[in-house]
């Protein structure tokens, strides 16, 4: 117990000494051990990078999780050192929508057809993202939280002990002058100069430690750097994948969006009545969907009956005298024949429509290049 309260008086005192060079330094009436210009420089790299590693950490869980609840229950797991369940991403869950409604409409209808197709691609972008968080988490996320909660926990320690071996070694300092100004107290001017050789000492080495912790700071930068290349390199996976599976979806919509609006048309032509069933324009007109169109050109001169039965020569084709527009390519397509037009992503071309063409293609025209285009890979222009 003796031992306690002497143990207990002495850090007491240790303290005072500390706030009252502290509170003096603030005022002004006490010097204070400045660090060398290299010491200072890598403190301040130090706090600069612990700063924007905070805020990029952050961040980079934002984006893989935008909801601020799922973010907070994987925070309460990970302290619990508990697994976080696994989640269904939106992606998989607008998949799962899509194929009850399908089976509730019926998959062998267009509509169903469809809906079980986009949700197909839906699973899979779900998917998708689901590797790509646990990548990005893995290789970018931990590395940032273990030099926070690890290296830097450290490093601050550290930098707290030297702080306090630095108010000590300014105290004695302060105290031996004081001695020494003093007379007739050699004593204690002996007990000063011993006191303040022996945390001097303590300050240089805690110094040397503190200094070897700050230029590691160098190599968590070489760590961090390396963690960004496999962040990116994860990141252009995702969205390559995701490119591909939307690609994919639009081709097979495209091939097959014809199909289901002629099954529509037939459909009509048979319930309707017998001046509906020889209107073929009216029928079309109420069966198709409001989307851009090309205005038909009712007679072009030089333009020979096979358009109509699908067969085109693009030398003989003329663009009609007006109906024609502008259009911007979205996709690359290569050209299946000579009766085709092979397009570039980003490219304008002049589109138009001939009568009796597949509702899903059009003329394209790119200075004297001419020939058909697919309407999916095309955005219309006003």
């Amino acid at each position: 117990m003796e031992f306690n309260v002497k143990k207990l008086a002495s850090d007491a005192g240790v303290f005072f000494s500390r706030a009252m060079q502290f509170t003096e330094e603030k005022l002004g009436q006490a010097e204070k051990t400045e660090l060398d210009a290299h010491f200072e420089n890598l403190l301040a790299r130090a706090d600069c990078t612990k700063n924007w590693t905070e805020k990029i950490l952050r961040q980079t869980e934002v984006l893989l999780q935008p909801n601020p609840s799922a973010r907070v229950e994987e925070f309460l797991y990970e302290k619990l050192d508990r697994k976080v369940p696994s989640r269904v991403t939106n992606g998989e869950l607008l998949a799962q929508y899509m194929t009850e409604a399908a089976n509730d409409f019926g998959p062998g209808t267009p509509y169903g057809k469809t809906l079980i197709k986009v949700g197909e691609t839906q699973r899979r972008l779900g998917a998708a993202e689901r590797e790509f968080i646990h990548s990005a988490s893995i290789n970018f996320l931990t590395p940032l939280r273990n030099f926070l909660e690890g290296d830097w926990r450290t490093i601050s320690k550290e930098r707290r002990i030297l702080q306090n071996r630095r108010l000590d070694l300014d105290a004695c300092k302060a105290r031996l002058k004081k001695a020494k100004a003093a007379e007739a107290k050699a004593a204690c001017e002996g007990d000063a100069e011993h006191e303040l050789r022996l945390t001097q000492t303590e300050f240089d080495r805690q110094a040397e430690v503190t200094r070897l912790l700050l230029e590691g700071i160098s190599s968590t930068h070489v760590n961090h750097l390396r963690c960004l290349h496999e962040f990116v390199e994860s990141q252009t996976n995702y969205y390559a994948q995701c490119y591909q599976f939307m690609l994919d979806l639009q081709k097979q919509l495209g091939s097959s969006k014809g199909e289901i609006f002629s099954g529509t048309f037939v459909g009509n032509a048979e319930s309707a009545s017998p001046a509906a069933a020889t209107s073929p324009p009216a029928v079309a007109a109420a069966t198709l969907p409001a989307v851009p169109t090309i205005p038909v050109v009712p007679t072009i001169v030089g333009v020979p009956n096979t358009v109509a039965e699908g067969v085109l020569n693009p030398s003989e084709v003329k663009p009609p005298a007006s109906g024609t527009r502008r259009a911007r390519v979205l996709y690359d397509y290569e050209a299946a024949d000579s009766t085709e037009l092979a397009l570039l992503a980003d490219e304008m071309i002049t589109v138009y429509s001939l009568p009796g063409m597949d509702p899903d293609w059009l003329i394209g025209e790119r200075g004297n290049q001419k020939g058909k285009v697919p309407v999916t890979y095309l955005e219309l222009l006003s």
